[in-house]
C-alpha cells in the first residue's frame, strides 16, 4: 500500500534550533505564532508572510495557496 501525504500536514522547521515538527495547517485563519516544541522558542512568521508555514513550513498554508 502506498501512503499518500496528507495535505493538511506540514512540517514546521524552527529558525532558532532546526528541530522539524509535523503539523496540521489551519484553514480558518493564519497562524502567525508558534512555539517550538524542542527549545520552546516562540517563533513569529516573517514580515510579509501570513504565517509561520508561509515562512517556515515545507507548505504554504491553504489560505496563501487560494
Amino acid at each position: 500500500m502506498i501512503k499518500t501525504p496528507n495535505p493538511l500536514q506540514a512540517t514546521l522547521t524552527c529558525p532558532k534550533c532546526g528541530h522539524g515538527q509535523q503539523s496540521t495547517l489551519p484553514t480558518g485563519a493564519c497562524m502567525p505564532f508558534y512555539v517550538c516544541r524542542n527549545c520552546k522558542a516562540m517563533i513569529k512568521a516573517k514580515d510579509g508572510d501570513c504565517c509561520v508555514f508561509c515562512s517556515y513550513g515545507d507548505r504554504p498554508c491553504p489560505l496563501k495557496s487560494s
